[in-house]
């Protein structure tokens, strides 16, 4: 289609773009995709075993450090000096999974001797450390 330029006096092409047929061509190219994606799964059928088995989970060891009313320290309910537990401590750094440490202290202790516990377990590098408490509510 050409026009007649007001300026020049001479014709000039029309510079627009007809959308149409583009729209029309996105469109069969849509449908086309649609049509070919299931096409593209190629699946086999098979019947797989069912299994019952567990994952083989493996579990942290777990280490039961108890302070009683006395501040007597015990290791796995084994009495066990004070000066001996950083040295345990830092045994266990290395050991894969890491230990879980288990703290149970008796209510009656100054809180200082659960946090020399606490320190010597932070200073070995452990990272698990969980506190054992009583669930009954006393009144």
């Amino acid at each position: 289609m050409m026009r007649a330029s007001v300026r020049h006096g001479r014709e000039q092409a029309n510079a627009e773009i007809n959308m149409v047929p583009l729209i029309d061509i996105m469109l069969v190219l849509v449908i086309v995709l649609l049509v070919t994606a299931p096409l593209l799964t190629h699946a086999v059928k098979v019947d797989l075993p069912q299994a019952t088995s567990l994952p083989n989970e493996v579990r942290p060891d777990t280490i039961a450090l108890s302070v009683d009313a006395t501040g007597a320290l015990y290791w796995n309910r084994e009495k066990l000096a004070w000066k001996a537990l950083p040295p345990r401590l830092a045994a266990l750094r290395d050991t894969s999974p890491a230990p879980e440490i288990h703290l149970r202290a008796d209510g009656a202790i100054p809180y200082r001797k659960v946090v020399r516990v606490m320190s010597a377990v932070s200073a070995a590098g452990l990272t698990r450390l969980g506190f054992v408490t009583d669930p009954t509510e006393r009144r």
